[in-house]
């Protein structure tokens, strides 16, 4: 087995570090009367249509406008690393009505990867609740031989392994990054501005291995034209039985640990906090109590809970700091 090197950070400190770094508002989850909205609710969605976010965003839509007796409806605003969707509510009055659903790394890196952003999610944005996106996988070509990933290290110390990365500054991109520090692996990375164009080619053969969430690989995996290798994030899936997760296979620290992916539903700053708790409790009992958001779920292969409250705080303390952190490491920081 190949041997990884002991990561120096300590994890305590780091996770000490990062709350007194990124701080808001506590949500007490007080149970006081629920929040009762008298005008439309628009989620602004910080991808495109199709997306697993923008499925994420129509559900709960549905959802909302069901139990709070208001019309809800997504508008699309891809595009700026997060930053077009961000700024349109953050900039918004914070009065319930206009509410961001989008990837939770976007807003981890866009103070990064732009050079002179309009708004500071820290501090312009508050989180509501994160909600899972299922398992990220990383998957081989049907004819790639190696079955785990330490085989993959190996063999790459003979012969470069061709490597699909979805996207530049991505979670799966650090994670190689960290790998090749760790282990020594030859690998070439080739960079796909999306995941379709990587998983044609990934089907092809052009690359040995690539990652995507379970929902974008179920089509060849079912097809027999990849085979899953690795959880690079999230945790063990009751639909991939038998493949491990990097801490699974032995890999720590927070490359590997703290990169997690979720959908993030956030509020202007200044929201007041019964509208935070009332959003909160309702994503919560989504997962049993709305058949749309059910299934999205399943499609997905998401297990897991929504994150709301303290949970949300620290999920995303741990996360985004380390999003920043590799980032500039790798020199993709917008100077």
């Amino acid at each position: 087995m190949t041997q990884l090197k002991r990561s120096s950070i300590n994890r305590r400190d780091a996770i000490a570090a990062s709350l007194a770094a990124i701080s808001w508002p506590a949500a007490t989850f007080a149970q006081a009367a629920d929040w009762k909205p008298t005008k439309p609710i628009r989620l602004i969605c910080g991808q495109a249509p199709g997306a697993s976010t923008d499925a994420t965003a129509r559900a709960y839509s549905d959802y909302f406008s069901q139990k709070l007796g208001v019309p809800v409806t997504v508008e699309n605003k891809p595009g700026g690393v997060g930053m077009v969707a961000g700024e349109a509510v953050a900039r918004s009055t914070p009065d319930g009505t206009t509410l961001l659903v989008s990837l939770q790394s976007v807003m981890a890196q866009m103070p990064v990867l732009i050079k002179k952003p309009t708004i500071d999610p820290d501090k312009d944005l508050l989180p509501i609740a994160a909600i899972g996106v299922g398992p990220v996988v990383a998957s081989t070509h049907k004819d790639f031989p190696a079955k785990t990933i330490q085989e993959l290290v190996a063999m790459s110390k003979k012969k470069p392994v061709n490597v699909g990365n979805y996207a530049v500054g991505s979670g799966w991109q650090m994670m190689l990054n960290q790998l090749v520090k760790d282990t020594g692996a030859q690998l070439n990375v080739v960079n796909y501005r999306g995941t379709g164009a990587m998983v044609t080619d990934l089907y092809a053969g052009h690359i040995d291995i690539g990652a995507g969430s379970l929902a974008g690989l179920t089509g060849g995996l079912e097809k027999g034209l990849i085979k899953p290798m690795l959880i690079i994030i999230g945790s063990r899936s009751s639909k991939l039985p038998g493949i491990p997760t990097w801490v699974d296979a032995g890999f720590r620290g927070p490359a590997y640990e703290d990169l997690a992916e979720m959908n993030i539903l956030m509020a202007p700053a200044g929201t007041p906090q019964i509208i935070i708790d009332t959003l909160a409790r309702l994503v919560s009992a989504s997962v049993s109590d709305s058949v749309r958001v059910k299934s999205v779920r399943e499609t997905l292969g998401a297990d897991d809970m929504p994150l709301v409250g303290a949970e949300l705080q620290r999920f995303i303390s741990r996360s985004w700091p380390t999003y920043r952190k590799l980032s500039r490491e790798m020199g993709l920081a917008a100077e």
